[in-house]
């Protein structure tokens, strides 16, 4: 584990001013789950038993071009400005340039969408208000944020590992990224990679409890997970995260 997630683990009462400050000083953090419980504000989670539960409803991705089958999930796009709701907008597919997703970009890819209570629900709100905050503190020119998020499941068996990450270490071609895990079942592995633009290894941690989550400044740093397999192979065995992207348009400059 990095010194960046050993110090978020041993603090677990850390403020969100630390927060900001690791994502300034390291390009990521890693938040355990109690802390980042703790920034969204328990009262503002009041859906979260059906906003879990909601996992189990995702739809199969069929565009792998690995051909796995692993990979279960549902997307939904938002746009935020600095202040005031964050608002979703009408279902758009899914869009990466090769360059940052050799293994299955390049084309557009039209995924089931979050379903409109969970989309609207009350913990998905706090999530991407607290995104939105926190991503506009570190980048105070942006003026107003496209945002996408997918609800991931990723599944493993005896005679096949799931992959959370096909494509490998990379970035998203976005500004800042938000992974939470919201639960492991019967798993072992899956370790979060950081390393920095270049390949030079950064550090690593384990998203293990919910809430669990790794924040990413993705121009500065690539990301990557490793393979989960189950622990008991007889039974059914999955990693469930959320991960959310922030994409900024900047302020015009004035001369």
């Amino acid at each position: 584990m990095s010194r960046n997630a050993i110090s978020s683990t041993e603090n677990s009462d850390m403020p969100a001013a630390r927060t900001e400050s690791a994502i300034n000083r390291d390009g990521y953090i890693f938040v355990p789950g109690p802390e980042m419980r703790a920034q969204l504000g328990d009262g503002a989670l009041s859906d979260w038993a059906q906003f879990k539960a909601s996992w189990n409803d995702l739809e199969l991705d069929t565009y792998m071009a690995d051909r796995g089958r692993y990979r279960r999930r549902r997307y939904a796009v938002y746009e935020a400005a600095t202040t005031g709701p964050v608002r979703r907008k009408p279902h758009e597919p899914h869009y990466q340039a090769p360059d940052y997703n050799p293994l299955n970009g390049g084309i557009e890819r039209w995924f089931a969408p979050i379903e409109p209570e969970i989309g609207a629900g009350a913990s998905l709100t706090a999530i991407l208000h607290f995104c939105r905050d926190l991503f506009g503190r570190l980048a105070p020119a942006t003026r107003a944020w496209h945002v996408e998020v997918h609800q991931f499941r990723i599944e493993a068996h005896a005679e096949c590992k799931g992959f959370p990450t096909p494509e490998g270490m990379h970035r998203d071609g976005v500004d800042y990224v938000l992974v939470l895990l919201t639960e492991r079942c019967n798993i072992k592995s899956g370790t979060t990679m950081i390393s920095s633009a270049e390949g030079k290894p950064l550090g690593s941690f384990t998203l293990t409890e919910p809430f669990d989550s790794a924040l990413v400044e993705d121009a500065r740093v690539m990301h990557g997970v490793t393979p989960v397999e189950p622990i008991d192979p007889t039974q059914p065995a999955w990693r469930d995260v959320l991960v959310v992207t922030f994409r900024g348009q900047r302020l015009e400059a004035r001369g």
